[in-house]
């Protein structure tokens, strides 16, 4: 085995806290084992004042570490999974997917303890399409306004009055220490979460077998399952940050319990189902979820979007 491991991984606060755990759990496993930072500049850290779903989607905070693997300049990076392209380059593989933090969404608020109480008109922050479309369905008199950047700057605009109330992640809240933040937390029956929110993301070279070797201690096989669910179901669906999609999976043992929805993006059509499966099959069930969400109007919704049929 190598003596050290070149680690990539964006420059942002929660990315260096989440790569730096990482590393703690490798270093720890393997005595004599050196985890080595390798901080990228992606296009997604450049533009912080367009919207996701305006200049590429997902990929722009994954493909620049991307090529330094290929190039290898890097041995791993770790990322946030709901980032992650539904496909990934040819010659890379998600090596093992750790344990996941809490799904779920995240209210926060300095005057309000939950979205029921926000006044009419109220002006609520978020970056992400699928959550003003579930907002909006839930409360189509509050004013949902584009909200970009760190978290640090998401709270103190929260802090400084420019919003009455944001909306985040709240695994990202929790890795960063900032959960007293949290006023509340949307149900997923609320809020789906998006495609493997919460689940961190291990991206290796398929061919590299001592990397492989070295991180299989840190694979979450409830995790694991439920991801592949997930990302099966935004496959089939050719989902970027450009349409409203959720996605969320449990285990129960040998079962599984599937959630999805597909919105319009100003959230005055939603569909959504939630079926039962086998961990045996992950990716099988989750295509079946989307092909039922197309078939009951997820398609015509798509359409839309995309401009080209989506049968």
């Amino acid at each position: 085995m190598r003596a050290t491991i070149r680690l990539g991984t964006r420059k942002s606060l929660l990315a260096l806290t989440q790569s730096t755990m990482i590393k703690d759990f490798i270093e720890k496993q393997h005595a004599g084992i050196k985890v080595e930072l390798v901080k990228i500049v992606t296009k997604g850290d450049k533009i912080t004042d367009v919207p996701l779903a305006m200049v590429g989607g997902k990929g722009l905070f994954v493909k620049e570490i991307e090529e330094a693997m290929l190039r290898g300049e890097i041995d791993m990076a770790v990322h946030s999974m709901k980032d992650m392209p539904a496909e990934l380059p040819e010659e890379l593989c998600l090596g093992v997917v750790p344990k996941r933090e809490d799904p779920r969404d995240a209210f926060l608020a300095k005057h309000f303890a939950s979205v029921h109480d926000l006044p009419k008109g109220a002006r609520v922050g978020t970056s992400s399409l699928r959550r003003k479309a579930q907002l909006s369905h839930l409360r189509a008199d509050l004013n949902i306004v584009d909200l970009r950047g760190n978290l640090d700057t998401r709270m103190r605009k929260l802090d400084e009055g420019e919003f009455e109330a944001v909306i985040l992640a709240a695994a990202g809240l929790n890795r960063l220490g900032f959960s007293d933040r949290i006023t509340g937390y949307f149900s997923v029956e609320e809020m789906l979460p998006s495609v493997a929110q919460g689940a961190l993301g291990i991206e290796v070279r398929k061919d590299d077998r001592e990397i492989h070797e070295a991180l299989a201690f840190l694979n979450h096989p409830d995790t694991a399952v439920a991801v592949r669910a997930e990302r099966a179901f935004l496959h089939r669906l050719e989902g970027g940050c450009q349409v409203p999609l959720g996605c969320f999976v449990q285990v129960h043992g040998a079962d599984l319990t599937l959630s999805g929805l597909i919105a319009s993006v100003d959230g005055c059509e939603v569909v959504k189902k939630t079926m039962a499966g086998k961990v045996a099959t992950p990716e099988e069930c989750g295509r079946l979820l989307a092909e039922d969400l197309l078939a009951m109007g997820g398609g015509a919704i798509l359409a839309k979007v995309y401009g080209r049929d989506f049968s």
